[in-house]
C-alpha cells in the first residue's frame, strides 16, 4: 500500500432516523451510501464525494471513526 491510502480515514456511517418522509434525492443518497434500513451501518473511506454525501442526510445519519480492524 502507498502512504495515501494508509493514511486516509475511514468512518462509519449508521442510519438512525426512518427514510419515511425524505425527498427522493435523499432516499437516493443514502442507498448510495449502503443503508438501506433504520440501524444499518457501513464503513466508507472518507473523500470529497462522500462528506458530500453526509451533509444532504446529515439528519438522518450518525458518523463515527470507524474501528481499526
Amino acid at each position: 500500500m502507498s502512504a495515501e491510502q494508509q493514511t486516509q480515514k475511514k468512518i462509519e456511517v449508521r442510519l438512525v432516523r426512518s427514510m419515511i418522509g425524505s425527498t427522493e434525492t435523499q432516499i437516493n443518497t443514502l442507498r448510495s451510501l449502503g443503508l438501506r434500513r433504520v440501524g444499518a451501518s457501513r464503513v466508507h473511506t472518507l473523500n470529497p464525494q462522500i462528506e458530500g454525501m453526509l451533509v444532504k442526510v446529515a439528519h438522518l445519519i450518525s458518523v463515527q471513526d470507524a474501528p481499526n480492524n
